[in-house]
């Protein structure tokens, strides 16, 4: 798999051992969609990734020049073009300076569903508030346990519940589903992440006519579920067939957002990156 990169502007593919992405998982990220070179809501992305940063205290590049790397490694393809701002070296520098890497990963074949397991997920916030609540930083070492939980188990990734049954997220997306005609959803009260594929999916309702409903639920809800879809940059607009024993066929409701959500990608491109 080919990797194109750049850390501070500069190509490369490398990044020294003391910096504090590597010792401490202290930073924040982004992962954008880039479609034949272009990128899917490129200020989008970065509008939250600001809101991160200052969660975490740290200082962005100048915006101009970031849109400009994310465009110049999104030159290579379809792919995920990833933004992680680190604050630098963790040891040895007298004054650490934030570091920022941008880099373009090809997007492997793509599942066209997915199985969940509900795991219980203790480090999350669950609507309590702290700090850092529904930011993206880089510690996701928890999410990417549950996640290996679940292969473990079966499954292909995992679905995040609380100690009470709350449903929250997937590790790297949200969720949805449809019960009684009413597509409900966790809200952003629960400190979940304010995922942009999930924003723009809740746009895409009123147009085709579906009421929305976000909540607090408990898991059992999903008992009364017709459809469940997984929503992130990767994954779009997924349906999911199975959440533990609960088993559910990708019906209309998922294939009127998937339709909806390509067009949405064809007007949301990145003109910028044209040459």
């Amino acid at each position: 798999m080919s990797v194109t990169a750049l850390v501070d502007g500069v190509e490369s593919s490398t990044i020294p051992v003391s910096d504090s992405a590597v010792l401490r998982g202290d930073g924040c990220f982004e992962s954008i969609r880039s479609y034949d070179g272009r990128l899917f809501e490129l200020g989008a992305h970065l509008d939250r990734m600001e809101v991160s940063a200052r969660a975490l205290g740290l200082v962005m590049p100048e915006r101009a020049r970031l849109e400009e790397w994310c465009r110049t490694v999104a030159a290579t393809g379809d792919g995920v073009v990833r933004v992680l701002l680190t604050r630098g070296d963790a040891v040895g520098a007298a004054v650490p300076a934030e570091r920022c890497i941008v880099l373009h990963v090809p997007v492997s074949r793509r599942a066209t569903s997915v199985t969940l397991l509900p795991v219980e997920a203790p480090w999350h916030s669950a609507g309590r508030d702290w700090a850092l609540a529904g930011t993206k930083t880089l510690s996701y070492a928890p999410n990417l346990a549950s996640s290996r939980m679940a292969a473990i188990a079966g499954f292909d990734d995992a679905l995040l519940i609380a100690d009470d049954g709350t449903l929250l997220e997937g590790p790297t997306f949200s969720v949805a589903w449809v019960a009684g005609g009413v597509l409900e959803t966790p809200a952003l009260g629960l400190h979940i992440l304010d995922s942009i594929t999930r924003r723009i999916v809740l746009s895409l309702t009123h147009d085709l006519g579906i009421p929305v409903d976000e909540g607090r639920f408990h898991l059992d809800q999903l008992d009364h579920a017709d459809e469940v879809v997984a929503l992130s940059t990767v994954k779009e607009v997924m349906p999911v067939t199975a959440v533990g024993d609960r088993i559910y066929e990708p019906g209309p409701l998922a294939r009127a957002l998937q339709s909806a959500f390509e067009r949405r990608i064809d007007a949301g491109l990145d003109l910028a990156g044209l040459g």
